[in-house]
């Protein structure tokens, strides 16, 4: 593979009067990174990725490939390979040809991009289906075609939207796992845009959290899910119980049914050394347990809902009266004290520490 660090710089795209698409974001991928675009529809990850493939321009800042400049550069020249959604695979060729097709357009000689169309099918564990029809294989080889197809190329920079997206659930889970495994042997530099934090998480270095164009947070999936950077990063990445709390520096303290907890938290990097005016603790499901009853710590509350998820429970709990009022999830194992709906709690928190954020 060539050299491959992407870098788009303060990137802005505009298509009417109204906000931008992509508002002034700067993402730096290094040589081998594989980074994942998250956001919800309409958070600019798409049009992100076009801007990088060459398909769109920006109408501001800069796309850089190895530190030239490629802004201007069409997706011919760029050279990047690219697996969109529903793979554009052409049915009437057999799987060999398929990978081939790109290095025909380059004009390279049948017999040479034959050899280098089975050289990719065996890096991507198709190396004995060259010649089946495309479309005798299964939704997950098919994926791995499109992704040979990419790869023979050679490419600096490989680019993949929603690249699980048409896959069931238990194939999804084994492709993915593949997929991170073929990208990390392969050295690739590779950016993906997912609607699915699961596929983020499982496939990525690093995420970048999009919403509304903006650029909301980008870095490990556990520095997301354990420090968001904000309130909209706590609510969107994992599930999560956001409840208000008093900055007392390394700690907050939080009041539900006339209870208070002081806990143990962890700040936004911008925080400083500022106490936040209006701040909330970010309480997951799994961070949270079910105090001794007789306990004379955690808030008292009454399970609502149960919902058996394998090897866990999650419980909703509602804490508290009107006017001090809340609910909770909380995850245990099936392993641990089971729990009946109706039941009288008192819920503590038994990990620490927990994410604070502004308001």
């Amino acid at each position: 593979m060539s050299a491959g660090a992407l870098r788009l710089e303060r990137v802005t795209r505009r298509y009417d009067s109204g906000p931008p698409a992509v508002d002034r974001l700067t993402l730096e991928l290094a040589q081998g990174e594989l980074m994942a675009l998250v956001g919800a529809s309409g958070s600019g990850k798409s049009t992100t990725l076009r801007m990088a493939a060459g398909y769109e321009t920006p109408d501001e800042g800069g796309v850089f490939l190895d530190g030239r400049d490629i802004t201007r550069l069409p997706p011919q020249r760029r050279g990047f390979g690219m697996v969109f959604q529903h793979y554009a695979l052409f049915p009437h060729m057999s799987v060999a040809d398929n990978v081939a097709f790109g290095l025909e357009a380059r004009g390279m000689k049948k017999s040479a991009r034959m050899t280098r169309a089975r050289e990719a099918l065996e890096s991507v564990g198709l190396g004995g289906k060259a010649e089946r029809p495309v479309q005798s294989l299964s939704g997950g080889e098919q994926q791995r075609v499109a992704l040979a197809r990419a790869l023979v190329i050679e490419p600096p920079i490989l680019l993949l939207d929603e690249p699980l997206s048409n896959l069931d659930p238990t194939l999804r889970e084994t492709t993915r796992e593949e997929l991170r495994q073929m990208l990390r042997r392969l050295n690739v530099t590779a950016l993906f845009v997912t609607h699915d934090q699961e596929d983020a998480f499982a496939i990525a270095d690093r995420v970048a959290l999009l919403r509304g164009g903006l650029l909301l947070q980008v870095g490990t999936s556990e520095e997301l899910y354990d420090r968001p950077a904000s309130r909209e990063v706590a609510e969107f990445i994992g599930r999560a119980t956001l409840l208000p709390a008093r900055d007392e520096g390394t700690h907050a303290v939080v009041r539900m049914g006339g209870r208070e907890q002081r806990l143990r938290v962890s700040r936004p990097a911008d925080a400083g050394d500022g106490r936040l005016g209006s701040a909330s603790v970010v309480l997951r499901p799994e961070s949270l347990a079910f105090a001794p009853p007789g306990s004379d710590s955690g808030w008292p509350g009454e399970v609502r809902t149960r919902r058996f998820a394998g090897g866990s429970t999650v419980y909703r709990v509602a804490i508290g009266h009107e006017g001090d009022a809340g609910h909770v999830e909380v995850e245990l194992t099936t392993s641990e004290r089971r729990v009946r709906e109706g039941e009288r709690v008192l819920v503590s928190v038994a990990h620490e520490p927990v994410a604070l954020v502004r308001s």
